[in-house]
């Protein structure tokens, strides 16, 4: 699928990668559900993020924690509150940091609670694109707060190419199954 570059094609972008990781969650066997992640054998596999995350709970956390951080800075920078898109004291040089302690604070959370927080947030997340324009979501500087790019790049990375982050992982950890 071809990056998306109007409302349409964002919300279908983010609906088809959004069902195609619960088919593959649906698909995955009772064993991978259960096993903790282990990349260590594969050499391809050396971004931080194939050691960080476990289990299956973690990934779906992860986009959780990613979509809240849409949301939230959304809402703060349209209701007048200048805010960055990571919380302090985090910047786009340090955000494996922040991802490694989302990780650690979530590690009580149940998986059937993280299942359903992220059904949630992801429907909100649509929501929040319908309430915008193509012009508001696709023009690189519309509003101020989202620098040099658009609304739509940050929904984008937050949904549908974390989607596919996420697809990629479980596919990796359920062909040793």
């Amino acid at each position: 699928m071809s990056r998306p570059t109007t409302k349409a094609d964002l919300i279908e972008a983010a609906t088809t990668h959004f069902d195609l990781l619960w088919e593959v969650i649906n698909l995955m066997p009772e064993r991978a559900l259960k096993t903790e992640f282990n990349f260590s054998n594969d050499s391809k596999k050396i971004e931080a993020h194939w050691q960080r995350d476990k289990n299956l709970r973690d990934v779906l956390i992860h986009l959780w924690e990613w979509h809240q951080l849409l949301l939230n800075w959304v809402d703060a920078n349209m209701t007048g509150i200048k805010s960055p898109f990571l919380p302090a004291p985090y910047n786009w040089k340090t955000y494996a940091d922040m991802n490694k302690e989302i990780r650690q604070r979530h590690q009580n959370t149940q998986l059937n609670d993280a299942m359903q927080r992220l059904k949630k947030s992801h429907d909100q997340a649509l929501a929040l694109i319908q309430s915008f324009s193509n012009e508001q979501l696709f023009t690189k500087k519309h509003f101020d707060w989202t620098g040099s790019t658009s609304l739509a790049s940050y929904c984008i990375s937050a949904l549908s190419s974390h989607y596919d982050w996420a697809i990629k992982k479980l596919r990796a950890h359920t062909k040793r199954f």
